[in-house]
């Protein structure tokens, strides 16, 4: 009976341990002999909240993520001493440039017997980059023979000389040009001007103004005498430029072939006046000129030149000297023979020049050439319009040099 209670109780202890209080509605009536039931109170269980973290996505095998790394701070550049520079190299002395000194040293190493191109060559060092390239350009051609038309002319000497030329007329001489569009732009014409200096520097601007002021220029060929062209290191040149000996045959030749020509109908009386006699035109000679332009039907455009009569102030002449050259004179002048080449630079002085209304023979006929009246009155009328002009350029000139 002992182990029968012992059971029973047992079986009580674990219901109330297991919380089950609702046990069966029935009760079962408890023997006397049975020890009080033990009753324990059990709390109930508290709600834990639980904070479930989201699943990090899983990785495919061999693709691991590494743990992130702090960078580590980069590290500081290491100092660096202060350069000290080099000093400068030493400058090489340069030789100046001087374009006003061109001239002189041209003329200079002409004197020191040097040829032309040659004493191009050591004068090109004074003139800027592309003065010295033209310069050098226009020696090396003077070496050498080149396409020239029949008369000797060289096309492309002349487009190499005409900065030279140009910066002549516009800074050394300060040219004023008016009246260049009456030449005519097609045709034979000859142009008629007074004539003063040495060297045809009087021809050389006309040619300039014509290229630079005339709406449709063209290139004119001028008359020298033909003592210049004896001159070694004159003749070449001249004849490149434009430059043709004087002749009746030459001319009608050149205008019949519809040239410009420039003629100086005062020759060599002209050119070797005195200085005292300036801007005072000789005598048209037999009026020669006329009847080539009768006979070719050339037009005649009057021109007057005022500043050429300074360029070369004559104040005497060595007979002895131009007997030597085979000149019609040899002038002194203040700087010549006083300094030697530098002498055969021409002075700077102020130029006018005046295209004058052209006077047209179309009218006359070739007939007329040989009617002396006709020739001399038409040689007077184009003297008388030069004369005049150089009158009045004269006094719109003003000073000779400023």
């Amino acid at each position: 009976m002992a182990d029968r209670g012992e059971t029973q109780r047992e079986r009580a202890r674990r219901l109330r341990v297991a919380g089950d209080t609702d046990a069966p509605a029935r009760e079962r009536p408890r023997p006397d002999y049975m020890e009080p039931a033990i009753e324990i109170e059990t709390p109930e269980p508290e709600a834990v909240e639980i904070e479930v973290a989201p699943a990090e996505p899983e990785l495919e095998p061999g693709l691991e993520q590494e743990p992130e790394l702090e960078p580590e701070p980069a590290p500081e550049p290491p100092r660096r001493r202060p350069r000290i520079p080099p000093p400068p190299p030493p400058r090489r002395r340069r030789r100046m440039r001087n374009p006003v000194g061109f001239a002189p040293a041209l003329g200079g190493g002409i004197a020191r017997g040097l040829d032309l191109p040659a004493a191009l060559d050591a004068a090109a060092v004074l003139l800027p980059g592309p003065g010295r390239e033209t310069a050098e350009r226009i020696a090396g051609r003077l070496r050498g023979d080149y396409d020239q038309d029949e008369w000797g002319y060289d096309e492309e000497l002349v487009k190499l000389v005409r900065p030279f030329f140009e910066f002549m007329y516009e800074r050394w001489w300060r040219v004023d040009a008016v009246g260049v569009e009456r030449v005519p732009a097609v045709g034979p014409t000859m142009i008629v001007a007074n004539h003063a200096g040495v060297l045809p520097w009087d021809a050389t601007m006309m040619n300039v103004a014509i290229v630079m002021h005339h709406p449709q220029p063209r290139q004119p060929r001028f008359m020298v005498l033909d003592w210049a062209f004896r001159l070694p290191w004159v003749s070449s040149f001249m004849r490149r430029v434009g430059g043709v000996v004087a002749s009746p045959y030459n001319a009608i030749r050149l205008l019949d072939q519809g040239h410009l020509v420039m003629v100086f109908p005062e020759g060599a009386k002209g050119a070797g006046k005195p200085f005292s006699a300036r801007y005072r035109l000789q005598r048209f000679g037999r009026g020669g000129f006329v009847e080539i332009a009768l006979r070719t039907g050339a037009s005649i455009v009057p021109v007057a030149v005022v500043g050429s009569e300074e360029i070369y102030p004559k104040l005497g002449e060595s007979r002895l000297l131009a007997r030597l050259l085979g000149a019609p004179y040899f002038p002194i002048t203040p700087t010549f023979p006083a300094l030697g080449a530098l002498g055969a630079v021409p002075l700077p002085s102020k130029w006018r020049i005046e295209f004058c209304p052209p006077i047209d023979l179309s009218g006359y006929g070739p007939q007329a050439a040989e009617d002396r009246t006709v020739v001399f009155e038409l040689s007077e009328q184009v003297r008388d319009t030069i004369q005049q002009a150089l009158l009045d350029n004269l006094v719109k000139r003003g000073s000779a040099f400023i």
